[in-house]
């Protein structure tokens, strides 16, 4: 918590009692910033741990998530939601009222079963109570005290949509908002209340449809004051929702804040988000498709350096992931390459989201046959369209992405002259053996899945395979995905006299988040890029 005038911070997350078994692995969730029009005062769940008794009658025995009341002025709590040991997520109404309960079941050994159960409250009751029924698999997300429903997500005709459901135990379900071509995937929600004020979806552009007619009019006044920047977002709200911070974007700018006075109708800009690039120019982003090799049409995003009419140099860009997509708008690694002289494509191979269950299909690891092979047949479709040079075409992958820059090789090692793979997956055996002495165990071996595709959907597997050079990066506290599996791949790339090379950054994670760390990355890859790309 920290005061409006700046003058010092209180960290909120509890402390863990010197008595404790075992470690407190998470610091808390502010669920609710309003608790019953008290001020300063707000909810957040806590991580409680069983303590030992011996010599004290105080000490805690209960253990798992629960929910407490904190002052955030003296930083005193009280518990309102004792702790359930399988509780993963609370959710709190508008009123501060708890009123959902997410429980991630476990097996004998402790581990997650990777099975999801909600539950609700009546207005007014203690007990909880599970959503059954008709809307078994709703996945309820914020809770309106007033007309007292819950909205959520659930899977209808293979798409999800979004629904609201009457916590009166009548079960009563109604379809808000639904299409038959992208998922609905994000509650729009704004306030201390955290009002639900409409859902968005992506198709070539991400799309808001506000509940709310005086935010749907609203938005509609925005899009007419900010031309050329059709990505506004109103992200928050005062109090009373008089005055509304607002940011505004699109593919060539990183994003304007504003506030806007709804009483004067007075729109202030307040901050760009990326200083530097004010008035820097970019390359545009335009949403194309692409045939794969059965024909289907992969959606994706091309973004082609300012002034470039002949084939050139060329990067394809997969997405992490898998459970993941690309979308229109701004990218730094997308601009930084154009601004280098690339030409870039994303695409939305099969297994990114967004677009329904069976495009996703079982997830990119496996059935990584067809999701890499999109990938390889995006950059054979930039070289088809005279966009890239065949002996220029390069391949760049976080995460997933990364994965798949490598995995790449393994199906076409002719098609790529450069690959950059960024904290990537490279052995997927590899990669559930890191999870066994986790709670999480069975849910990763569940989603990556037994069988051949095991060992064949694994890069380290084929470094023989390899014919374009490599370049990894990885932070070495990655939780996300280990640094061993970067050091598994340089390892097997150099016994089979492949050329690679690994640049490891101490002590970060999974997003490298550190502006120089990246800048520095940024520079390694242009290096390495134009040695083998450039003619």
């Amino acid at each position: 918590a920290v005061p409006a005038d700046g003058s010092g911070s209180r960290i909120l997350t509890a402390n863990r009692s010197t008595r404790a078994y075992g470690y407190q692995q998470d610091g808390g969730t502010v669920i609710a910033l309003d608790v019953e029009g008290e001020e300063n005062r707000i909810l957040m769940t806590r991580d409680f741990l069983a303590e030992r008794t011996v010599g004290t009658r105080l000490a805690n025995e209960d253990k798992g998530l629960g929910v407490e009341e904190v002052d955030v002025t003296r930083n005193r709590r009280k518990t309102v939601e004792r702790p359930e040991e399988e509780a993963s997520r609370y959710v709190a109404d508008d009123n501060g009222v708890v009123r959902l309960m997410v429980r991630r079941p476990r097996d004998n050994s402790g581990r997650l079963t990777g099975e999801v159960e909600y539950f609700y409250r009546a207005a007014g009751s203690k007990s909880w109570t599970p959503f059954t029924g008709d809307i078994e698999g709703f996945a309820p997300v914020a809770v309106d005290s007033a007309s007292n429903v819950a909205y959520g997500f659930q899977t209808v005709g293979g798409y999800d949509a979004l629904y609201r459901v009457a916590l009166d135990g009548s079960g009563r379900r109604e379809q808000v908002i639904a299409r038959n071509d992208v998922d609905i995937d994000r509650l729009i929600r704004i306030g201390r209340q955290q009002r639900v004020v409409g859902a968005s979806f992506a198709t070539e552009k991400r799309q808001v449809e506000y509940l709310d007619p005086e935010m749907a009019e609203l938005a509609a006044q925005l899009q007419a004051a900010l031309p050329g920047k059709p990505l506004i977002n109103i992200v928050d709200a005062s109090a009373d929702e008089q005055t509304l911070l607002i940011i505004a974007s699109s593919d060539v700018d990183p994003g304007m804040s504003y506030l806007l006075e709804r009483e004067s109708k007075q729109l202030s800009p307040l901050l760009p988000l990326r200083d530097p690039l004010v008035d820097m120019q970019m390359a545009q982003m335009k949403p194309v498709t692409f045939p794969a090799a059965d024909g289907t049409q992969i959606p994706g995003y091309l973004t082609i350096p300012a002034g470039r009419s002949e084939a050139g140099p060329a990067i394809v860009l997969p997405h992490g992931g898998p459970g993941s997509r690309d979308e229109w708008g701004f990218d730094w690694l997308v601009q930084f390459f154009a601004a280098r002289g690339y030409a870039v494509l994303q695409p939305n191979f099969r297994g990114s989201t967004g677009y329904g269950d069976a495009w996703f299909g079982r997830n990119g690891f496996q059935e990584w046959r067809t999701a890499v092979g999109d990938v390889n047949d995006a950059g054979r479709w930039l070289v088809s369209e005279g966009i890239a040079d065949p002996e220029q075409l390069g391949i760049a992958g976080w995460s997933y992405g990364g994965y798949a820059a490598l995995q790449s090789q393994v199906l076409d090692p002719e098609l790529y002259q450069a690959v950059v793979a960024i904290a990537p997956v490279t052995d997927l055996g590899m990669l559930v053996d890191e999870a066994r002495d986790y709670t999480n165990f069975q849910v990763v071996k569940r989603f990556i899945g037994e069988g051949p595709h095991v060992r064949e959907g694994s890069p380290a597997n084929f470094a023989d395979r390899f014919s374009a050079p490599v370049i990894l990066f990885h932070g070495t506290e990655d939780i996300n995905v280990r640094d061993s599996q970067s050091e598994r791949m340089e390892d097997r790339l150099k016994a089979a006299g492949a050329n690679v090379r690994y640049v490891q950054y101490k002590g970060l994670d999974h997003y490298l988040n550190d502006g120089r760390v990246r800048g520095n990355m940024l520079l390694e890859i242009d290096q390495f890029l134009g040695e083998h790309l450039r003619k």
